[in-house]
């Protein structure tokens, strides 16, 4: 079987002009289902928004990692936004300046958090979340994570 990339250029958004969670969260959503990763848009959001009210996923240094396991999704997959202004996803230190939303089929194994370790792992070097937030280009933000976050 063929694995898809976990991200694409046509899964990224840079400098996004979403103010809010729900509104950035929504525009992933919907490039995940413009490239037939998410099958129902609202019921994808909808079980990200439950994973959100358990606990707040912004972490330190700027980064919000929204995701959830769904019946709605039909491929493990990341989309990414990039911010200049910043969403608020609960971090101590401020609003999230990238953005990586991870969908995960449910009746998967556990790719979706050997992503999510692998996002959390990188993201604490400064190098790569530099090297995300001056990337202009969709397809730049996609080589970079297809290099350090497994598909």
């Amino acid at each position: 079987m063929l694995t898809l990339p976990v991200t694409t250029p046509s899964l990224v958004v840079v400098n996004s002009v979403s103010t809010t969670k729900d509104q950035v969260i929504r525009e992933l959503a919907a490039r995940l289902q413009a490239e037939g990763r998410v099958t129902d848009v609202d019921s994808f959001v909808a079980d990200v928004f439950r994973r959100e009210e358990v606990l707040a996923t912004g972490i330190q240094g700027g980064i919000g990692i929204p995701h959830a396991r769904s019946a709605s999704v039909t491929t493990p997959s990341v989309a990414i936004a990039s911010s200049a202004t910043g969403i608020p996803f609960g971090a101590p230190d401020g609003p999230a300046h990238l953005i990586f939303l991870i969908a995960a089929p449910i009746d998967t194994d556990n790719s979706h958090l050997q992503i999510l370790a692998a996002i959390a792992r990188q993201v604490t070097r400064e190098d790569f979340r530099n090297s995300l937030r001056a990337a202009t280009e969709p397809g730049l933000i996609a080589d970079i994570m297809s290099k350090e976050v497994p598909s």
